[in-house]
C-alpha cells in the first residue's frame, strides 16, 4: 500500500470549504486506510495538568506598567546623573530594558490574536516566544553595561548623594512592586507573562537593594558601595533571567515543553485499545501557553470512528495539556520510519 505522510489537511476555520461527510454518510479513511484528525480549539483551556491565565486579559497590565516604568526610567537617570550613582543609573538602565521588554512581550501577545490564515497556518502564536527569547538576552547585554561601568567605578569611586539614591530607589521599589503584581496570576502557566513579571519582581528587590545600599553609605560614608550595589543587582538579573532564557531557548527549538510528560504521553497513546504500536511522535511548543502534538497510530483493525478519536484529543488536552493533536491511523501493512531519525 502506499503510503503519503503529507495528505494531512489543517482545517482551522479560516473561511475555506472543506469536503465534509454529509449527515448519516459514514467517515471515509485516507488511501491505506489512513485517517488524520485535528483537535482545532485555540486559546481554550484545559483541565489538568497545566493551567494558565489568557494572556489576553494583560492588555490594560502591560499598559499600566510601561507607562509608570518609562516615566520612573526617565527620572531614575536624570537623579542617578545628578547624585553621581551608578547604582541608580544601573536600575534605570535596568528599567529601560523592562520597557522595551514589556513591549515585546506585549506585542506578542497582540500578534497571538492574529486570525491563522493560508500563510500562518497557527497564526502568529509563536511571537510569544521569540518576544520572552527577547527579552532574556536584552536584560543579559543590560547586565553586561552594568557590569562594566561599576567595575570601572571601583578604583576611584566618587561621592554619592545617598539620600537622593533613596528616596528615587524607594519610589522604584513601589512602582515595580505594582507592575509584577499586575502579572503574577498570569505568569505561572505563560513564559511570556512570566518574563514579564520576573522583570518587575527583580527590579523591585534591586531598587530595594539600593536603598539599603544608600542607608548604608549616607552613616558610613562607604561610596565603593555603590559599584557593589550595582554587581548585586548584575547577580540578580542573570541567576532570575537564566531560566527564563533557558526555556525560552528550547521552545524556540521546538523542545516538548516542560510542563509535558514525553513518556507518559508516550505510555498513554501505546495502550490504547486497538494500537498495536506507535511512531513519529512529536510534541512541540506553539507559543507560550499552547503545545501541540502529531503522532502515527497503528491500528491493525483500521479507523476505529470519530468518537473514539475525539476521546483520544480530548485525553490528550486534559491529562496531557496538549491543546492541538493530529492522529494518522495505520494498519501496519507497510514499513515506516520517522525520516527525521534517518528513515
Amino acid at each position: 500500500m502506499a503510503h503519503d505522510p503529507h495528505t494531512a489537511h489543517d482545517d482551522h476555520g479560516h473561511g475555506k470549504d472543506h469536503d465534509a461527510p454529509k449527515a448519516g454518510a459514514p467517515r471515509q479513511a485516507h488511501a491505506g486506510g489512513h485517517h488524520d484528525h485535528h483537535d482545532h480549539h485555540a486559546g481554550h483551556s484545559h483541565a489538568g495538568g497545566h493551567h494558565h491565565a489568557d494572556p489576553h486579559t494583560h492588555g490594560r497590565a502591560f499598559i499600566v506598567a510601561i507607562a509608570l516604568n518609562a516615566i520612573f526610567v526617565a527620572v531614575e537617570f536624570a537623579y542617578g546623573f545628578a547624585a553621581n550613582s551608578t547604582a541608580l543609573i544601573a536600575d534605570a538602565g535596568h528599567n529601560l530594558s523592562d520597557v522595551l521588554g514589556l513591549l515585546l512581550a506585549w506585542a506578542a501577545v497582540l500578534f497571538g490574536r492574529k486570525v491563522p490564515d493560508e500563510r500562518f497556518t497557527y497564526g502568529l502564536r509563536g511571537s510569544s516566544i521569540l518576544a520572552a527569547l527577547a527579552n532574556a538576552t536584552l536584560l543579559f547585554v543590560a547586565c553586561g553595561a552594568i557590569g562594566w561601568e561599576a567595575i570601572q567605578r571601583f578604583s576611584q569611586p566618587p561621592p554619592v548623594a545617598s539620600t537622593t539614591v533613596m528616596v528615587v530607589a524607594a519610589i522604584g521599589i513601589v512602582i515595580n512592586g505594582l507592575s509584577a503584581w499586575m502579572f503574577v496570576k498570569g505568569s505561572e502557566g505563560d513564559l511570556n507573562i512570566r518574563g514579564a513579571y520576573l522583570h518587575m519582581a527583580a527590579d523591585a528587590a534591586v531598587s530595594l537593594g539600593v536603598v539599603v545600599a544608600g542607608l548604608v553609605m549616607r552613616f558610613t560614608g562607604w561610596y565603593w558601595l555603590d559599584p557593589v550595589a550595582s554587581l548585586v543587582i548584575v547577580a540578580v538579573i542573570l541567576i532570575g533571567t537564566w531560566g527564563l532564557l533557558r526555556d525560552s531557548l528550547k521552545l524556540a527549538l521546538h523542545a516538548v515543553p516542560p510542563h509535558i510528560d514525553m513518556p507518559a504521553v508516550a505510555d498513554y497513546l501505546r495502550h490504547l485499545p486497538g494500537v498495536s504500536d506507535i511512531h513519529d511522535l512529536h510534541i512541540w511548543g506553539m507559543s507560550t501557553t499552547e503545545s501541540a502534538l502529531t503522532v502515527h497510530l497503528v491500528m491493525p483493525a483500521g479507523y476505529p470512528g470519530d468518537a473514539v478519536i475525539d476521546g483520544i484529543t480530548q485525553a490528550l488536552k486534559q491529562r496531557f495539556a496538549v491543546h492541538h493533536s493530529t492522529l494518522q491511523i495505520e494498519q501496519g501493512t507497510t514499513r515506516h520510519a520517522c525520516s527525521l531519525h534517518g528513515g
